[in-house]
Parts: structure tokens; C-alpha cells; sequence
């Protein structure tokens, strides 16, 4: 196990609880359908990379290479880009701010980290040799 990985994934769990309670619960007065499905999408995929994130963390255990360890730290990336991003974008657009919409562009590049994620932790793990 590598302990940061699963201190961070542990600490990005509850924060996904706790934005997608506000998010249920809070948001929804302030917001449309529109807005309210693109913070949810934030929310799941933080949550769903939480678990990638956990994944990793025990895997070096069995695989210490870099490869892993490179992969972690993508997926921190990619969730701080792909749903701070919308998380961003949420509070822009509930504020009526238009100026940054440009944000919006920064979403992709989040998603693709997650999934260049997934294909490193793939290709390591499957490359390993003991």
C-alpha cells in the first residue's frame, strides 16, 4: 500500500460525499437541470477515481515501480482537473458569470488524464516482471 495514495483517495472521498450532499440537497434552489447534471457528473467521477486512486495505492504494493506511483498521481491530477473544472463552472454559472467560460476547455483535458490513468496502470502492471 502506498499511504499518501490512500490518505488522498480517503480524503477526496468524503469531500465527493459532501459536495454531492450539497449538491442534492442545496443546490438545487439555485440551480437548472442544465447545471445541477453537470455538477453530478463532477461528483461521480470524483467519486468513481477515488477508487482508482485506492486501486493504485494497493497495487504498488505488489508492483513497486514508478509506472504506479506515476499513475496515482495522474489520477489526482486528472480529478482536480476533470471535476474542479465543472465543480468551476457550476459556481460560474449559478453566479451568472459568463467571462470564464473558457474554463469549460480544461474538462477534457482532465478526462483524458483519467483515462491515460487506467492505460499507464494497464500497461505497468501488465509489463511487470518479477
Amino acid at each position: 500500500m502506498y499511504k499518501p495514495f490512500i490518505i488522498t483517495a480517503l480524503l477526496l472521498g468524503a469531500l465527493a460525499v459532501l459536495l454531492g450532499a450539497f449538491g442534492a440537497h442545496g443546490l438545487k434552489a439555485y440551480a437548472n437541470e442544465q447545471i445541477l447534471s453537470t455538477y453530478e457528473a463532477a461528483v461521480k467521477y470524483q467519486f468513481f477515481h477515488v477508487f482508482a486512486l485506492a486501486l493504485t495505492s494497493f497495487l504498488y504494493k505488489e508492483f513497486p515501480i514508478k509506472g504506479v506511483l506515476l499513475a496515482g498521481k495522474i489520477f489526482i491530477i486528472g480529478i482536480c482537473l476533470f471535476s474542479g473544472s465543472l465543480y468551476l463552472l457550476t459556481l460560474l454559472s449559478i453566479s451568472g458569470n459568463t467571462q470564464f467560460k473558457w474554463i469549460g476547455a480544461i474538462t477534457p483535458i482532465g478526462g483524458l488524464l483519467l483515462i491515460a490513468g487506467w492505460v499507464l496502470l494497464a500497461v505497468t502492471v501488465s509489463r511487470y516482471k518479477r
